[in-house]
């Protein structure tokens, strides 16, 4: 080690340099090099500026740093730097338009994570969902909020564009922003459909061979683009493939460009749209002077928006935690086809409509004109005024339009339309093929203290019944009904058969439904419908 006799005899340029090392203020350095490496990782806003940006206060330098994100930023760069008052009043657009591209950031990054642990095929889809869902840490956490981050997306996109319909934002100088809006809500679907095939399922697998079905009714090309969907006249290893592809790379790309180009166009060209009130509208001057007056992106809206990502995250985390679980059911069959098969809710619509009349017009040929109609919009509505006095027609059109939505969505349901013979439909209802019912929900506590063989002819109603006893008197109620509504459904007998069903390592409740009835066209007269349900006493339906 060097002494200070050694330091003494050190060169005079080198003795010089090690004393101005010594007498420098290190933590002014530290300072100035947190602060430089800060304004290069913020694109020129210093650490004082963030705080002032935290704190509410005016910008700390001249000219204003925070403008420069605006130019260095890429995220930034599709922002405006400014907004009027009036159009960042919530009551004017609900931030819609700001949850529907929040909301695909989350389905980025879980759907990122949840493919880490999948791989699409026939053979390993449903046994990586069920891993995902049993073995992964936080993995049926990641699948829920990634599957109602989906359900919310959808609802966002197509309440927005119903909230610039109503305010009639889609005009001038907005045409071309309304139709990327319409491209968007398509591409959200086509999102959120070709992810509805992934956990290869009952539910997803039929769910999609009727959509795919559909495009096979397209005229002229209708068997080409099924083949282009499914790879093969049914859906099998082609068709998952195909739809993951979409799902992951193609339609996710797609929505990157177009939120760009929609971001742009009103960051860039004519912003959000102020409220009709105070563009047109009999309004004070002073009022108007104020709503017209400049909002700074940052600090002012970007502290409310950094609060809504706080609020929206804490909403989904507690919703999926305690109220709300993306369901999986069994294994996708090709060869067993499940009652009450049912599209996605936002494609009820379509699948209402198919109800009615040929699958070529009502399933491709009218909602490809809708779809049309949407697009035409700005092009249609020739009425320069978005004051909803002098819009009456546009506003009746447009509530006539969700109503019809509404209730073609309800005709959708499987409970519209479709009759299903009486005794398949009451077990059905007691103990659905895919899912919960009443059944599930008691669980095998319930069902193990109440062995034995119950029929429907001679049941009488205890004075006060358990849960037991209520489930079987509204099973014995709906026999009777369908005896006496069905001219072909005579002298009907219900039986229940709660059978203790035991292993070494599970305990388990056997319960066997079965429904007689006349019928004679059978050798003895009689013909029967049957169901198997069997209970676990480690299941968990219905919170048992």
């Amino acid at each position: 080690m060097l002494g200070l006799g050694d330091l003494r005899e050190l060169p005079k340029d080198a003795q010089r340099k090690l004393d101005e090392l010594l007498n420098l203020d290190w933590q002014e350095k530290a300072r100035d090099k947190v602060d430089e490496t800060t304004r290069a990782v913020t694109g020129g806003l210093s650490v004082e500026e963030l705080r002032a940006i935290f704190r509410g206060d005016p910008p700390t330098e001249k000219p204003n740093p925070r403008y420069k994100l605006h130019t260095k930023s890429f995220l930034f760069h599709l922002r405006p730097r400014y907004y009027q008052r009036a159009s960042t009043w919530f009551t004017h657009t609900f931030r819609l338009g700001w949850w529907s591209t929040f909301f695909f950031f989350v389905e980025t990054i879980t759907g990122l994570v949840l493919m880490i642990f999948y791989a699409p095929t026939p053979e390993e889809a449903y046994g990586d969902m069920l891993n995902i869902l049993s073995n992964v840490p936080f993995g049926s956490f990641m699948r829920d909020m990634h599957r109602w981050g989906a359900e919310l997306m959808v609802a966002s996109v197509f309440l927005h564009m119903a909230r610039v319909y109503f305010t009639g934002s889609y005009k001038h100088p907005r045409q071309f922003t309304w139709l990327t809006g319409v491209i968007l809500l398509l591409i959200t679907w086509l999102l959120s459909f070709s992810g509805y095939l992934l956990p290869w399922d009952q539910l997803a697998y039929w769910a999609v061979t009727i959509g795919a079905s559909m495009a096979d009714k397209a005229p002229l090309v209708g068997r080409e683009v099924q083949l282009l969907l499914a790879g093969a006249p049914a859906i099998g290893a082609n068709g998952l493939l195909r739809f993951y592809l979409l799902h992951v790379v193609f339609m996710p790309l797609l929505a990157i460009l177009f939120i760009s180009v929609h971001y742009y166009k009103v960051s860039r060209e004519h912003s959000i749209s102020l409220p009709a009130v105070v563009e047109e509208g009999e309004m004070d001057e002073e009022e108007r002077k104020w709503a017209k007056e400049r909002i700074d992106l940052i600090p002012d809206l970007m502290t409310h928006e950094m609060f809504l990502i706080v609020a929206t995250t804490a909403y989904m985390i507690i919703y999926v935690t305690f109220f709300y679980e993306a369901a999986l059911e069994s294994q996708a069959d090709a060869f067993v086809t499940p009652l009450d098969t049912k599209a996605p809710w936002y494609f009820l619509w379509i699948q209402g409509m198919l109800k009615l009349g040929d699958p070529t017009i009502m399933g491709v040929i009218v909602p490809t004109i809708i779809i049309g109609m949407l697009f035409a919009v700005p092009y249609i509505d020739r009425n320069p005024s978005r004051l909803g006095k002098n819009r009456k027609v546009a506003l009746s059109l447009g509530v006539i339009f969700i109503l019809v939505n509404v209730i073609f969505s309800y005709m959708g349901t499987p409970q519209w339309g479709i009759e299903t013979p009486p005794a398949p439909r009451i077990l059905q209802d007691l103990s659905p093929q895919e899912g919960e019912g009443p059944v599930e929900h008691l669980g095998y506590e319930v069902f193990s203290a109440h062995p034995g063989t119950y029929s429907t002819e001679n049941w009488q109603a205890p004075a006060e019944p358990n849960e037991f006893d209520q489930l079987f008197a509204e099973f014995t109620e709906r026999v009777e009904q369908a005896d006496q509504k069905s001219e072909e459904f005579n002298n009907v007998v219900g039986t229940w058969e709660v059978i203790e069903w035991q292993t070494k390592e599970l305990k388990m409740i056997r319960l066997h439904m079965d429904i007689e009835w006349d019928d004679a066209t059978q050798k003895d007269g009689r013909n029967n419908y049957n169901k198997d349900v069997y209970l676990n006493e480690a299941s968990n339906y219905g919170g048992h």
